[in-house]
């Protein structure tokens, strides 16, 4: 039965401090819902932008990036040159790689990987330190950054959710 209870229901995560759970909680089950809602997703369908919303694979690609962009700024560093040309490429398809929804998928599980081992090491007191957001160092902190993370993934995931559900009821043969 714990595999049928959202995530927030299972109990903590282990070594994930305690103000840091519902942060934790939110990627695991934004992974768990986009791992279910893709399986078997036609890659003809990715790039799909019905009544002109969002595609698939940019949400695929935007959920990967925001959190490893806001996860930077809560540890006070800048952006990379790669961190902004993978900013700038989202919602193409042109890139070098091959981006399939399993590809997109699995990048997207990596990241929330990486999301939770940094949350495993942020010590709570930390939570309250001002981080500077952008080129402007824009205010926030480390507890805004990660719940503002959490928060836009689940946003996302809704997004994506009705749009592929649309573009495989449009397109039931994936073409």
């Amino acid at each position: 039965m714990p595999d049928t209870l959202e995530v927030w229901l299972r109990g903590p995560l282990p070594e994930v401090p305690p103000l840091l759970q519902p942060v934790a909680h939110a990627l695991l089950q934004a992974r768990e819902e986009i791992e279910e809602l893709l399986t078997d997703f036609p890659a003809s369908l990715l790039w799909q932008r019905p009544a002109g919303v969002a595609s698939v694979g940019f949400h695929l690609q935007h959920l990967a990036g925001v959190l490893d962009r806001t996860f930077t700024y809560a540890r006070a560093e800048a952006l990379t040159s790669t961190q902004l040309a993978a900013l700038a490429a989202e919602g193409h398809d042109d890139t070098d790689l091959p981006l399939t929804p399993d590809v997109l998928v699995t990048a997207f599980a990596r990241q929330v990987d990486r999301a939770l081992d940094q949350l495993r090491t942020t010590p709570e007191a930390t939570l309250p330190e001002f981080r500077g957001v952008g080129r402007a160092g824009l205010p926030s902190t480390v507890i805004g950054l990660l719940t503002h993370a959490a928060e836009h993934t689940m946003r996302h995931v809704g997004q994506l959710s009705v749009t592929a559900r649309v573009v495989r009821a449009t397109h039931p043969q994936g073409h």
